[in-house]
């Protein structure tokens, strides 16, 4: 009997130990920003270069993107690469970004969602989250109903938005802890 009731109560504990994560990520997002939240900036605007493009390929990996398997997300062009091993590009697609940007440099994947609804109130899936800037959560997702529009520049979102294809793309390549590389 004790192994039975320790067993239930490891299980309760492991389910317990998920929902406060899960509520702790719901409140984040919910942070006002007057609470002063560490973060990166809110503007895309800033004193970082922007990585060097080839002018004939402007589809090809920026070549100041980093090394190794990621995520890499250019603000200015509106585009991510899944990189694999060996730099190899395994897909690039545009996105449409959400109204704050992320600030250049290196994050890792900190949480995944299959299904939520988004802060503009479109339902979404594959959400793949790596950073909150100002307490808005900032990641890729794609909308259940396709659309790719750009969302109201009055409000806060961090959704980077792609195509369904695109967001099952990224669901299968960026897990929890994968790199992203943000650049302008």
């Amino acid at each position: 009997m004790a192994r039975s009731s320790s067993g239930f109560v490891a299980g309760l504990t492991v389910a317990a130990i998920a929902a406060v994560g899960f509520l702790a990520f719901q409140a984040s997002a919910n942070v006002p920003e007057t609470l002063g939240k560490p973060s990166a900036s809110v503007s895309a605007k800033s004193s970082a270069p922007k990585a060097p493009r080839d002018k004939k390929n402007p589809t090809a990996l920026p070549s100041s993107s980093g090394t190794g398997a990621r995520v890499v997300y250019s603000v200015g062009d509106d585009r991510v690469w899944l990189v694999g091993s060996g730099n190899k590009v395994r897909r690039t697609f545009k996105v449409t970004p959400g109204t704050v940007d992320p600030a250049a440099g290196t994050y890792a994947v900190t949480t995944r969602a299959g299904a939520v609804t988004g802060s503009d109130g479109t339902q979404i899936e594959h959400v793949v989250r790596f950073t909150l800037v100002n307490g808005v959560a900032i990641g890729f997702s794609a909308a259940v109903n396709g659309s790719t529009e750009a969302p109201d520049p009055e409000k806060k979102l961090g959704g980077i938005r792609a195509s369904r294809a695109d967001g099952d793309a990224m669901w299968a390549f960026a897990t929890v802890g994968a790199k992203v590389v943000v650049i302008k």
